[in-house]
């Protein structure tokens, strides 16, 4: 007798269909698996055989041969269990020849008790099992809450295989899982986390709303304590709430990696990932012998912080250069190559020196010219190029740090105004699809948005001249500039808007002895 199954396996962020076709023939019993598979699917015959008795079924004394198609593709992961065993009960009489099993897929792992565990990836496979005209959805209750964010198919949750063989025989059906918009917009306004706890700064506080208003890379330079971190991790708090769209993208790179926390259906808040400067460049940018996500695809659509920036390894960092210039960034194995999204804002917080106090008025710096240079340089040309907004953060003063003045201004009042400038970006760019933010912008894209008026043209000829200004730092600057133009909702970009956006330019040459 022949049954087939239907289960999903992952390549990357995506899915692909798995059939599973079981023989079962009356000889001498033996159990052959087939397709490719890794050594936690051949596994899987111990898992399923015990998984089968302990679930209260006679496991069938006949030949089973089951083979996963495709044949030519390697199956990873323990996501098959589940379709493995259904394949062997139908062969086996237990599940109902009557049962229609064409259009469901099954996903999840079994333990030797019979129960079902979660497995990576699983909303990924739902997207996979829509798109193939698949109308039902299973996979272990813990998984069933992001699966649920798909539309278009029918997801239920399973707690153990004899629940779904009762399920399947029409005996105890069970409720199909649907997923909580509103607890998902809800979560996704929800933080603890706001500007109003930063006291003073108000050059970095607006440069870091520009770099949200526009999507720009930010480094930010200091002494200790003078709220680089605090600025960073608070980052997210005034960036535009995503989008259901953005939730499910980001969730599909946390669900690969096994990340999702427990009880979390959907990442309702944009990623902030710090990863340690001892990291390697594998865990930044992904990798491994079955590739995984790095920390740039963990950042996509929020932030990737990057604390005592020149501590991290030089390789590292230059590692960042394609992803930032990409969005993506692809892993290539012998087996075969997978592709992961990155689009993330990158914040780099660093000292102007290894003891932190270069040029502060009143702390005494304890390094040479020459170790003060050798820090600096660890930050390559070619990385500190790709980041549009420098700002400097002083010490505070007593009256800053004990908050005598006026009260900050909260997080919800700034992501009001950039909200607002991304809408009116948007609408000028709707001509150019996949460019959501000014930080995106090339040469050609500069020249068709980026319109200045005479007096701004004038501003910009001279600081290029005496700046002695790259074509690179021309770029910077106008995107810099017409996101500036667009928290104040001006089509043509004023030469007040130049004169700020060179500001954030102006550290180049201080600390890197270079031209902007």
């Amino acid at each position: 007798m022949l049954s087939t199954i239907y289960s999903a396996g992952l390549y990357g962020i995506d899915g692909y269909i798995v059939t599973v076709e079981c023989n079962a023939q009356s000889r001498i019993p033996g159990f052959e698996l087939v397709g490719l598979p890794d050594l936690a699917v051949k596994e899987a015959k111990e898992r399923v055989r015990t998984a089968c008795e302990n679930s209260g079924f006679r496991f069938p004394s006949l030949e089973l041969t089951v083979n996963l198609a495709p044949a030519d593709r390697r199956k990873e992961g323990s996501a098959f269990d589940t379709s493995i065993l259904l394949g062997i009960l139908r062969c086996g009489g237990i599940l109902g020849e009557g049962v229609e099993l064409s259009d469901k897929c099954f996903v999840g792992e079994l333990s030797l008790s019979g129960k079902l565990r979660p497995v990576r990836g699983t909303l990924c496979m739902c997207v996979a099992a829509r798109n193939a005209g698949f109308r039902e959805f299973y996979a272990p209750a813990e998984n069933a809450g992001e699966a649920a964010a798909v539309e278009g198919i029918q997801v239920f949750g399973v707690e153990h295989m004899a629940q779904l063989i009762a399920h399947l025989n029409g005996t105890a059906p069970l409720t199909p899982v649907a997923c909580d918009r509103q607890a998902f917009e809800t979560a996704m306004l929800s933080g603890s986390l706001d500007f109003a706890d930063v006291r003073g700064q108000t050059m970095a506080k607006r440069a870091m709303e520009i770099a949200a208003a526009g999507g720009h890379n930010v480094l930010l330079i200091g002494p200790p304590g003078t709220g680089k971190s605090m600025l960073s991790k608070r980052l997210p708090s005034i960036l535009p709430p995503m989008t259901f769209e953005e939730a499910i993208e980001t969730t599909k790179v946390h669900s690969v990696a096994g990340t999702l926390p427990e009880g979390v259906s959907l990442v309702a808040h944009r990623p902030f990932r710090s990863p340690h400067h001892t990291m390697s460049a594998v865990s930044l940018v992904g990798g491994g012998i079955n590739p995984l996500p790095g920390e740039v695809s963990l950042s996509h659509n929020g932030v990737l912080f990057l604390d005592e920036l020149p501590e991290f390894p030089k390789l590292v960092t230059d590692a960042l250069r394609q992803p930032l210039e990409d969005r993506r960034v692809t892993i290539t194995r012998a087996n075969g190559r997978v592709t992961y999204p990155c689009s993330f804002m990158l914040v780099g917080a660093m000292n102007p020196c290894r003891c932190g106090y270069f040029g502060h008025p009143t702390r005494k710096c304890t390094c040479s010219p020459q170790e003060v240079k050798r820090y600096i340089s660890r930050i390559s040309g070619p990385m500190l190029d790709r980041i549009d907004i420098q700002v400097e953060l002083p010490s505070l003063s007593y009256d800053e740090l004990s908050g005598t003045h006026k009260p900050e201004e909260s997080s919800s009042a700034i992501r009001e105004r950039i909200k607002n400038a991304r809408e009116f970006a948007a609408a000028r760019m709707a001509g150019d699809p996949g460019v959501y933010c000014n930080a995106q912008l090339d040469a050609g894209a500069i020249r068709r948005y980026c319109v200045t008026d005479s007096a701004a043209d004038a501003l910009l000829k001279t600081a290029y001249e005496r700046m002695g200004m790259s074509a690179r730092g021309y770029d910077r600057i106008m995107r810099v500039a017409r996101t500036i133009a667009d928290l104040d909702r001006a089509e043509v970009i004023g030469a007040k808007h130049i004169a700020e956006a060179i500001q954030y330019r102006s550290l180049d040459k201080k600390y890197w002895g270079i031209e902007a």
